[in-house]
C-alpha cells in the first residue's frame, strides 16, 4: 500500500517544503519592513529602508503560501495516523531531511544577508530585532522537523507537541499578518503614488527634450507641442497627464528657467518612506502643482560659419 502512495507523499511533502520557504521567508520580511518602517534609519541604503514591494510580496505569500502547508501537512499527518504512511518509511525519512536541508540553506543566506546588513552600517537595534526573527524562525523550522522525525510513536498517536507547534505557528502568523495590514498601503493608494510617479517620468522626458533643445536652439522652446516635433522620444502621451488626460502646463521664466504643470494626488515631500530619484529632482505636494526647471548644464554655441 505504502509502495503505491510514495509518488503522492513526496508530492505532499515537496509541496510542504515550498510552501514552507515562502511562508517562513513571507513572516520574515514582512517584520523586517515593520522594523524599517518604525525604526528610520536615514543614512541606510534600499536594505534597511521600509520598502513597500517588499512588504506586499510578503502579505502576498503569506496570503497563498500558508494555506497550502497547513493543509498539505494535515494531509502528511492524517496519513501517518492512520498507518498510510509508516513513520519509518525513507520516502519520510528523506524527504523529511530533505526539507531541513533547504531550510537550513535559506537561512543561512538570510543570517548572512542581515549580518551583512549590519557591518554596512545598520542600525545595532534594528539589526538585533533582525536577527532575533531570523534566529526565532529558523529555531522553530529546525526544532519542529528534528523533533518530528524522532518521534517513536506515530499511529493512531495524537502528539501534543505537535498540536502546540500547529496553534503556536498559526497564532503567530496571523499576529504578523494583523500587524501588516496597520503598515501598508491600500490599493488606491498604491495606484494613487503610482500616477503621480508616471507623471514625473513625463517630466523627466520633457525635461530632457528641454535641455535638448536649449542646446540646440539656445533658447527655450515655445510651447511643449514643439518638442513633439522636433525629438522622436516625444510622444502625444508623453505630454498629457496619464489619468485625466489632460496637457501638461508649461511656463517660460527668466534665467534659463522653466516650469511645468499637473495636478498631483499625492505628496513625496511629507513621505519619509519614500526616496529616490524623482523624489530628490521633482518635490511636490499634493493638488495643483508647477515644478520649476534650470538649464544647468554648461552648452557652447554652435560655430558661425565665416563669411
Amino acid at each position: 500500500m505504502e509502495q503505491q502512495n510514495n509518488a503522492k507523499f513526496a508530492f505532499f511533502y515537496m509541496l510542504s517544503l515550498f510552501s514552507l520557504i515562502f511562508t517562513a521567508l513571507a513572516v520574515g520580511m514582512i517584520i523586517f519592513q515593520i522594523i524599517n518602517k518604525e525604526i528610520i534609519d536615514i543614512i541606510s541604503d534600499s536594505s534597511g529602508r521600509y520598502q513597500p514591494d517588499a512588504l506586499k510580496f510578503g502579505i502576498s505569500s503569506l496570503i497563498i503560501a500558508t494555506p497550502i502547508f497547513f493543509i498539505t501537512m494535515r494531509q502528511i499527518y492524517k496519513n501517518l495516523f492512520l498507518g498510510i504512511l509508516d513513520k519509518d518509511s525513507a520516502i519520510r525519512k528523506w524527504l523529511s531531511y530533505f526539507i531541513l536541508f533547504v531550510s537550513s540553506v535559506v537561512m543561512i543566506v538570510w543570517l548572512i544577508m542581515t549580518i551583512n546588513s549590519f557591518l554596512d552600517g545598520e542600525l545595532t537595534f534594528k539589526f538585533f530585532l533582525k536577527a532575533l526573527t531570523a534566529l526565532a524562525i529558523a529555531a522553530s523550522i529546525f526544532t519542529f522537523y528534528f523533533y518530528d522525525i524522532k518521534r517513536k510513536e506515530v499511529k493512531e498517536k495524537k502528539d501534543l507537541i505537535i498540536r502546540i507547534y500547529f496553534y503556536a505557528s498559526l497564532i503567530v502568523i496571523i499576529s504578523v499578518f494583523i500587524a501588516s495590514l496597520f503598515v501598508v498601503e491600500s490599493p488606491a493608494e498604491t495606484r494613487n503614488r503610482k500616477t503621480d510617479e508616471a507623471v514625473l517620468n513625463d517630466f523627466n522626458s520633457i525635461d530632457n527634450a528641454v535641455q535638448n533643445y536649449f542646446r540646440e536652439k539656445e533658447k527655450l522652446p515655445e510651447s511643449l507641442a514643439v518638442l513633439k516635433d522636433e525629438f522622436s522620444y516625444i510622444t502625444e502621451e508623453d505630454l498629457k497627464h496619464p489619468s485625466s488626460n489632460e496637457n501638461y502646463a508649461y511656463n517660460k521664466l527668466e534665467d534659463k528657467k522653466y516650469e511645468l504643470c499637473a495636478n498631483f494626488i499625492t505628496s513625496n515631500i511629507s513621505d519619509i518612506d519614500l526616496n529616490g530619484f524623482n523624489k530628490e529632482m521633482w518635490p511636490h505636494d499634493s493638488g495643483a502643482q508647477c515644478l520649476s526647471r534650470k538649464i544647468e548644464q554648461i552648452y557652447e554655441p554652435r560655430p558661425q560659419l565665416l563669411r
